[in-house]
């Protein structure tokens, strides 16, 4: 959470002398130059501070405000140190690192601030004032060259405290810009063993895993001190070299020799995800310059063994606390002037360190406890419990201890078992939560960036407002930017939003009554986003309205979700009522060429009915046909067919096939060659159309019928109460080859013969195979020939039929007098 408070005053600015170098503080012998500006708070005693809560936070407090007063004036004074370290490497021909040094060497011979001697050069260079030329040297770099990019980076890499933040300002400001993903910074050892001195861009357990190499291990580090010169390598995976980050950054690496003097310190490698950029002469240059300011960092590195700064027992005591399962820290008093501890600084948590907040080690590493865990200062808490432990040297050990954190402002507590004791100057604790909260914690910040909510609580007294980081980001806003007060959120929505939010504010503030409400912002970047806000009023004792809080939450994904379903709804029942249309159309067509029933027909000595039962759905609207029609050559032309599928395409196609089969009858020809002709027709002649069908010729003098079949099923003879399957003829379904052949069957009928074609549709079901259905079928006609008339012989079978498929049927029945 970022607390965005009422503008500073006067007092707490910095005092305008500083601005003008009259800081009379020698500079120190550091890499970096401390640029001190000094406030008039300066020059007041120091008042005694209360030695409870209250006095270790306001030292807290009154620690960090000195802190950022350094930092803005390093940041004020960098550019003016900047522009005379260029000065001396254009006039004597240093390089930018040897330029620093000759530059505070200069400042300590001459009694002068090192602001101060940049000050003198700058104004002797270019005889005009320092402002002016700050302002032409900014003016004249415009975007950052290689020059303004490596000066960036060595500033950061000279100021670093140690390697790792050396690391983190080599990758930021110089190798990024590159296309690199990593850097790794390596100590070569006297016993041609490699130290990982500092890394950016790895997981915390890659580089604890590299933190050594021991001697012999062929990473490319090796190659580049035992050739004294870069190892290139286009890929890495390639290559099959083991070295940090191998999974991750498995492309382009390249290891340049970290020295000076012709003594090599340590290694630069530098690792990328991807292929290798082009190593042209002056990207050469770029490396290893910054391979020489590595060079430096380490050169000023304590000693292997020293652990990293501290006292080899304190050393000692980090390697100790890296093999402990349970979560542990390692911290040492931060003490004052008069040797008080003010705080404690955490030097070290081991890997299995999980904080109950959820923040990861890197956030509590190199912070001091009460900035880590302000709430540790209650009166009881950890920070008493440390100060005990280490004036007495008599360890504390808790089976339930309270420990207390601020999630994004909000007071989080769990329960633990602690134990702290004293090694040495430093406090080892330990510590192991008895519940969830740690995991409970980190839930809740993975909820609110992954629901993209924001939380925000402001006080209508003071007007001060607190919202969390995802807050900034779904305002558009810099992390350090004002938030917007509620009053001021109808100017960042959409104009017609704006009674919406108003109704929003009147229910909460007048009323006071939590409200929410969903609104357009239009963020200052051009982007609108679509959010929901919800919020409550905080009453204080006299049930008055002090503060509102509450959330923001991003549903701009919810919201063009919404809208395009919406459009697919509307779609889909475009689309529907068209198929419904399309369906009704069909069946029309069905209807009007094959009613659904035709009572006895008669043709010549035979009596023929037909029944057809369409689908129960209207979008199974299928292809079956039937055809019963005295032709002029005197036969009689029977035929029954399924075209594959269903809808309007099936319909067209039956009224297709069944149409040219009559013309082709006419033509006096068999039924094989009827079939054989029209099976070209609906190869050629149809859209992707398949049939199956049955043509039937009867000669009424002779009482012959000759039948073929093209994939149908067989027609049904019931003789004598008895029901059977004519011979079955070979023949393939229509429309799949261009030319087929059809055999022709034959035989001759006797009266009170009762002959039946039908479609598939009559016998099949999905749970028995179709020979049990045709049994079935055989059986049911057997039995209905004890009617008498033949259209309750077919209303019998329609309704006796083991169907379940929901297909249309067609049956026509032809009865010899």
């Amino acid at each position: 959470m970022r607390d965005r408070r009422p503008p500073r005053g006067a007092d707490d600015r910095p005092h305008p002398a500083a601005n003008r170098g009259d800081a009379p503080d020698p500079p120190t012998a550091s890499a970096q130059p401390v640029i001190v500006q000094r406030t008039p708070d300066d020059h007041l005693p120091e008042k005694p501070l209360d030695s409870g809560v209250v006095g270790r936070l306001t030292v807290t407090v009154e620690r960090l405000r000195r802190e950022l007063t350094v930092a803005r004036a390093e940041a004020d004074g960098r550019a003016l140190v900047e522009l005379a370290k260029g000065i001396l490497v254009e006039r004597l021909g240093y390089g930018p690192a040897d330029a620093l040094r000759q530059l505070e060497d200069l400042a300590s011979q001459s009694n002068l601030s090192v602001l101060e001697l940049a000050a003198d050069l700058v104004n002797q260079a270019s005889h005009d004032r320092i402002a002016d030329v700050a302002r032409e040297f900014l003016a004249s770099t415009g975007e950052p060259s290689v020059g303004v990019r490596l000066r960036s980076a060595e500033t950061g890499m000279l100021g670093a405290d140690d390697v790792q933040a050396v690391a983190q300002s080599a990758l930021e400001h110089a190798l990024r810009p590159l296309g690199a993903q990593a850097v790794a910074i390596w100590a070569a050892n006297s016993d041609q063993s490699l130290t990982l001195a500092g890394s950016a861009g790895f997981a915390d357990e890659e580089a604890i895993r590299w933190r050594h190499v021991p001697p012999g291990v062929p990473v490319p580090a090796r190659r580049a001190l035992t050739e004294r010169g870069p190892a290139v390598y286009e890929s890495l995976a390639a290559a099959g070299l083991p070295s940090i980050g191998q999974r991750e950054f498995g492309g382009g690496r390249l290891a340049v020799p970290a020295g000076a003097g012709g003594r090599i310190t340590g290694v630069l490698e530098v690792c990328w995800s991807g292929d290798l950029p082009p190593q042209s002469q002056s990207l050469q240059r770029q490396f290893e310059a910054l391979a020489e300011l590595c060079a430096t960092a380490l050169e000023s590195r304590p000693a292997a063994g020293d652990g990293n700064g501290v006292d080899p027992q304190t050393a000692d005591l980090l390697e100790l606390v890296h093999g402990l399962h349970d979560p542990c820290l390692v911290m040492r008093p931060d003490v004052d002037a008069t040797g008080r501890a003010t705080d404690y600084l955490i030097l070290h948590v081991n890997p299995h360190f999980e904080d109950f907040a959820g923040r990861p080690r890197s956030a509590v590493v190199g912070a001091r406890l009460l900035e880590a865990y302000p709430l540790a200062a209650e009166p009881g808490g950890l920070f008493e419990k440390i100060e005990h432990v280490l004036a007495t040297g008599e360890s504390f050990r808790s089976p339930g201890m309270s420990l207390s954190a601020l999630v994004d402002g909000v007071p989080l507590t769990t329960r633990a078992r602690v134990s702290i004791s004293r090694h040495g100057t430093s406090a080892v604790v330990i510590w192991r939560t008895e519940d969830g909260t740690a995991r409970v914690a980190s839930l809740l910040q993975h909820a609110q960036r992954l629901g993209r909510i924001g939380g925000f609580e402001e006080n209508l007294h003071t007007g001060e407002i607190v919202w969390n980081d995802t807050l900034f980001d779904l305002h558009g806003l810099a992390p350090h930017a004002d938030p917007v007060p509620l009053e001021r959120l109808p100017a960042h929505a959409h104009p017609d939003d704006g009674h919406t939010i108003g109704r929003f504010l009147r229910t909460l503030l007048h009323h006071r009554r939590p409200a929410s409400t969903a609104f357009r912002l239009q963020r200052a970047d051009g982007i609108a986003r679509h959010i929901r806000v919800v919020a409550e009023p905080v009453l204080d004792a006299d049930a008055r309205i002090s503060a509102v809080r509450g959330a923001y939450q991003d549903v701009s994904a919810q919201h063009w979700t919404e809208v395009a379903l919406a459009a697919t709804r509307d779609q889909l029942a475009h689309t529907e009522q068209q198929a419904a249309e399309r369906n009704r159309l069909a069946l029309q067509l069905q209807h009007a060429i094959m009613p659904p029933s035709r009572g006895p027909l008669d043709l010549h000595d035979l009596n023929v009915a037909v029944r057809y039962r369409p689908a129960e759905k209207d979008h199974l609207v299928g292809g079956d046909w039937y055809d019963a029609l005295a032709l002029p050559t005197g036969q009689v032309l029977l035929c029954v067919g399924d075209v594959a599928g269903h809808g309007i395409e099936a319909a067209t196609g039956m009224v297709a096939l069944r149409n040219a089969l009559r013309g082709l009858a006419a033509t006096g020809a068999g039924p094989g060659q009827l079939l054989g002709w029209l099976n070209t027709v609906t190869h050629h002649l149809t859209d992707n159309v398949t049939a199956t069908t049955i043509c039937a010729l009867y000669q009424p003098r002779t009482r012959a019928l000759r039948w073929a079949r093209a994939g149908h099923l067989p027609p049904i003879l019931v003789r004598d109460g008895r029901a059977t399957e004519l011979p079955t003829v070979s023949g393939i379904l229509l429309g799949a080859i261009d030319q087929a052949d059809y055999e022709e069957g034959e035989i001759r009928l006797e009266a009170g013969d009762t002959l039946m074609m039908y479609t598939d549709g009559l016998i099949e079901r999905r749970d028995r195979s179709l020979e049990q259905s045709l049994h079935d079928l055989l059986t049911t006609a057997g039995n209905a020939d004890g009617l008498t008339e033949l259209d309750r012989r077919l209303d019998h079978l329609l309704r006796y039929s083991s169907s379940d498929t929901d297909d249309d049927t067609c049956l026509i029945g032809v009865t010899v007098r």
